[in-house]
Order: structure tokens, then sequence, then C-alpha cells
């Protein structure tokens, strides 16, 4: 089938960028690099924007936590990286805690976590957060039946004091079909620079989807709250989940300036 292409396509075409992407994939269609050579038009325009509300954080010491989460392969690292990408290294951070120390492991389980909460002009970006111990932990017998139910009796109260204290919480979770996980794990272990992601717990995930399912049920129920509720996204098309994502983080923080971006509320259940 002949695609029809317009004149107003061709303009992004006829770019160093769209020839570029034109050659360098396989299997490709001229609809396809379109769709692309938009998304990364959106993206640079969201960016930029992200720089400003960065800025605003700075500019007002405030304190903003954004919360990564979803399952094995989901896409959470990526949109990081693209949402961080432009922004001052010395004015946000990146936590992704490995397991916890013996030490860790015999303090107050949010403990570890307050360290790393930002103080005045700072963003974190949780890759993966205290909610491990809501999901993961319980699903791979990580952690006993008594401290998860002591998890889920704090967590909220946890939230509202951070809440309280002056943080911006931002609560993402993204969301995959089994059919795409299975499709990710099998392209990060037949790739000689991605294979190393793949761990133990990778290895079951597929296995054990329907208790991450309904621990997920759980989690939502409890912890979608008024104060930090969460924001389900979308993720099989990673290209879609980041613009969302980074679309919601800029619809979320009241900064000053939004006018580059067309900032509007974002249906995340479409």
């Amino acid at each position: 089938m002949i695609e029809k292409i317009t004149e107003e396509d061709l303009i992004p075409l006829n770019k160093r960028r769209g020839i570029k992407q034109l050659l360098s994939r396989d299997n490709t269609t001229i609809r396809r690099v379109l769709n692309y050579l938009n998304y990364e038009e959106r993206l640079k325009t969201l960016q930029e924007e992200l720089i400003n509300l960065q800025s605003w954080v700075v500019d007002n010491k405030e304190k903003v936590v954004i919360i990564f989460e979803g399952r094995d392969a989901a896409g959470k690292g990526g949109a990081i990286r693209r949402a961080t990408q432009y922004l001052n290294p010395r004015e946000f951070k990146v936590v992704a805690l490995p397991k916890p120390t013996d030490v860790e492991k015999g303090q107050w389980y949010f403990q570890r976590y307050i360290n790393q909460l930002p103080r005045e002009g700072k963003i974190i970006f949780f890759d993966r957060s205290w909610y491990n111990r809501a999901v993961v932990e319980p699903v791979n017998k990580f952690c006993t039946l008594k401290e998860y139910k002591i998890f889920m009796n704090q967590i909220n109260y946890f939230e509202s004091m951070i809440t309280e204290s002056g943080i911006r919480l931002i609560k993402l979770y993204f969301s995959i079909s089994k059919e795409e996980q299975k499709k990710r794990f099998e392209n990060i272990k037949s790739s000689p620079v991605k294979k190393w992601k793949f761990s133990a717990v990778d290895e079951k995930a597929l296995e054990l989807w329907d208790d991450y399912t309904e621990y997920n049920k759980k989690m939502f129920n409890k912890t979608n709250t008024k104060v930090a509720p969460w924001i389900v996204i979308k993720a099989n098309r990673k290209t879609t989940a980041r613009i969302k994502a980074i679309e919601h983080i800029l619809d979320e923080i009241p900064y000053e300036i939004k006018k580059n971006a067309d900032i509007e509320p974002i249906d995340f259940n479409e």
C-alpha cells in the first residue's frame, strides 16, 4: 500500500534528521518516521519547559519528589533520562537505591528514603521508591508478611507528613501488557549492551505476573489518596509514555512559565 505524503510531511522528511531516520531504521514506513520526528519535536519543547520548571524550583526554594514506578521493563529509566537530559545536574538527583544493607535492614523502613529527600531548591527523581515494599518485596518474598502490613499501615501517614512539610510529591506508574514485557525482556537479553539489565527478579517477572497484579491492586486501593494520587500511564509505546509523563509533571508543578509547551490537563485513561 502506497503511503500518502503531503507537502507539509515533506518538510521534516527533507531535513537531516528525517533523512537519517529513513536510512537508519529497518522495515520502517514514512508514517512511522514522521511520528518519531513529531515525538522528538514535542520532547524538545517539553524539555525546554522542564528547564523553566527547574529554575522556578530553585528560585522559590521548592522541594519536589517525582516517583517512577511500574513493572520491570516498563520504561521508567528511559522516561527519567529524557526528563532530566538538559536539567542542571547540580539541582536534581536520580535515586535508584540498591538492596538495603544489614544496617538499613535494622532501621525503620522509610529511613533510607528520608535520607534521600530533597532540600530546598532541589528535585529528586526516584527510579523505584519506598513502593518496593508494596509490590516487589512481597511478591518475591524479600520481606515478611508482618513487614508488608506495617508498611501498608504507615505509607499514607508517611506521605502526608512529607507533603505537609512542603514537599511536592508526584507518583507515576508505568503500565505495560504482559506481551509487551515479554517482548522487551527478549530484546534486553539479546542485546550485547543491554543484557546486564536483566536481573534474577526480571527472570521471574512473567511467571509471577498475576502476583504482581494482585499486589498492584492492593497498592492502588490503599495509596491512591487525595494527598498523593497515582497517575497511571499506559506505556506500551515508550515515546507516548515519556511525553505524557513529562506533560503531567509540568501540569502538576505550578511554575510560572507554561506558554511554550501548551500544557493542558491530560486524560491518562484515554
